[in-house]
């Protein structure tokens, strides 16, 4: 076969049609790290940002805004004053001792089943934007269908591990029962595991009793199901709304993200160490909290990290200062003996353009390298978060399988099969022939589905289609193709009426209090 045949088999119509036909959807084990992790720090800074953080957290304090976890804390012999609580580093580092360092997501389809922790990483989608590009690239308010639209992409795609939660905001329902809506589309459209809403703590409530009508109260004692968000309010502030969903998730031995909230440059200190020392005390003070409502219940060393423009007060995505943090924060994570989450493809971009791959690539690259357990955000994201793009969801998701097979490692199991193909070749030979060849072509260079790697002469007799058409027409032909997970119809018709009477008795105009 010659080296032009190849190309027109790889790249014809007839073969991406046959390709789309013989669709393989399964998704990604759980991605076991083999490559050797990015450690900036030594042994004294590592200490060096730990001593920094404890004596945040003893003698400047944590704001806690709820009347129930003072109480929690005067009880667990904090020093608080007022809303403040002081932290003794040795009853953090107690209270942090007791958290898991790994554990198993279970989803309700069993074969997507999740190691997490240690080694192991996933990639979970972006959630919470007010706008998406559609199917024809246009911005605008998303949908209950559009969310289920992603959902689905969700669970077609083999790099995504979870379906999230409210990958865009479904504006076409009342703020107030959004939640009851997002939970079930997560459930019904995917059967992966997913995120619960934390939005309030009636809200993240409902999400554990649904979790409980799906999975089984008795179930969720021993396993974890759903993760749930706990934003701090950086700098060294968490509020009532936040604590009060913490509380709902870990009673349920539910793991949920601790993390702070960081504009590097606005609410935390101008300079990369200091921000990772306030940010690592604001984290520890929120594990430690998860310890204090429940000795041993799972939890996650979280943060959203961004830099802000000194020029314009804006949020950036991919600088330098943003992967040496993920670095930073990797090792201490690791130091505490904590699991810990990062977000993943951000980008500031307002279309899906250079600025927007650039960006996704640089943050791709470093979260995988600083060893990040639950990586967050990783399709779609754009302008900052204010929309998700489902042509840039698709190509993160395929720019996620490649980061994966990288950090897979080197694989040895047919070096001693290619080195005799070598000697069957010989000088001036070529292997595309070969058995061997044959036989690992697939897996042996990841071959993207949505670059274009042909000759600029074929690319132009093809159409010319840029990245991003490309992408949404392979969009459109995954939601052909979509079919709708098992899912048991009793449990679904529980779920369904469990929605109908809490939006019978949620008011719909009743945001003020449900939400944030």
């Amino acid at each position: 076969m010659s080296v032009e045949a190849v190309g027109k088999t790889r790249r014809g119509r007839g073969a991406r049609k046959a390709h789309r036909q013989a669709r393989d959807i399964t998704m990604l084990p759980a991605l076991k790290r083999r490559l050797p992790l990015t450690e900036p720090m030594d042994a004294e800074q590592i200490e060096r940002i730990d001593a920094a953080s404890m004596h945040i957290l003893e003698n400047v304090g944590v704001v806690f805004r709820d009347e129930i976890a003072l109480a929690d804390w005067k009880k667990a012999g904090a020093k608080v004053d007022g809303e403040r609580v002081y932290l003794d580093r040795h009853h953090v580092r107690a209270l942090i001792s007791t958290i898991p360092e790994s554990f198993t997501y279970h989803a309700r389809n069993p074969a997507h089943n999740l190691p997490f922790g240690n080694n192991y990483s996933m990639f979970v989608p972006m959630t919470g934007a007010p706008y998406l590009r559609d199917l024809e690239d246009q911005r605008r308010a998303p949908t209950l269908d559009d969310l289920a639209t992603f959902h689905k992409l969700s669970h077609m795609l083999p790099a995504m591990h979870s379906s999230a939660h409210h990958i865009v905001e479904p504006m076409d329902h009342p703020i107030s029962h959004r939640h009851l809506r997002i939970t079930y589309s997560s459930i019904r459209h995917s059967d992966k595991t997913f995120m619960g809403m934390t939005t309030s703590p009636k809200n993240a409530e409902d999400v554990i009793e649904m979790c409980a009508l799906l999975f089984g109260a008795e179930f969720m004692e021993q396993h974890a199901v759903v993760t749930g968000n706990c934003n701090g309010n950086s700098p060294l502030v968490w509020d009532e709304t936040m604590l009060g969903a913490m509380r709902a998730f870990c009673r349920a031995n539910q793991p949920v993200l601790c993390s702070p909230f960081v504009l590097g440059g606005a609410n935390t200190p101008a300079s990369v160490a200091p921000t990772v020392a306030q940010l690592n005390a604001e984290a520890l003070s929120a594990l430690a909290y998860t310890q204090v409502i429940r000795k041993g219940c799972p939890a996650i060393y979280g943060h959203y990290l961004s830099t802000v423009s000194m020029k314009s007060g804006a949020p950036m995505a991919g600088t330098p200062e943003i992967s040496l943090m993920n670095f930073m924060i990797g090792q201490m994570a690791r130091h505490y003996g904590v699991p810990w989450r990062t977000s993943n493809t951000l980008g500031g971009a307002k279309t899906f353009d250079a600025q927007a791959g650039y960006e996704s690539a640089t943050t791709l690259q470093a979260v995988v390298m600083a060893g990040a357990n639950y990586i967050w955000h990783s399709a779609g994201w754009n302008e900052a978060g204010m929309h998700c793009s489902i042509a840039k969801f698709l190509v993160d998701a395929e720019q996620c399988a490649m980061a994966y097979r990288m950090a897979e490692g080197i694989r040895w199991d047919d070096f001693d099969a290619a080195l005799e193909a070598v000697s069957d070749v010989g000088p001036g030979g070529h292997y595309l022939g070969h058995p061997h060849t044959l036989e690992n072509f697939q897996r042996a260079f990841f071959m993207p589905e949505l670059f274009d790697n042909s000759s600029i002469e074929q690319w132009q007799a093809e159409g010319a289609v840029e990245t991003t058409e490309r992408a949404l027409t392979e969009a459109k032909a995954m939601l052909a193709d979509y079919e709708l997970p098992y899912l048991d119809p009793a449990k679904d018709e529980a779920l369904r009426d469990y929605i109908a009477r809490r939006e019978r008795e949620i008011p719909a105009a009743d945001a003020l209090n449900q939400e944030h």
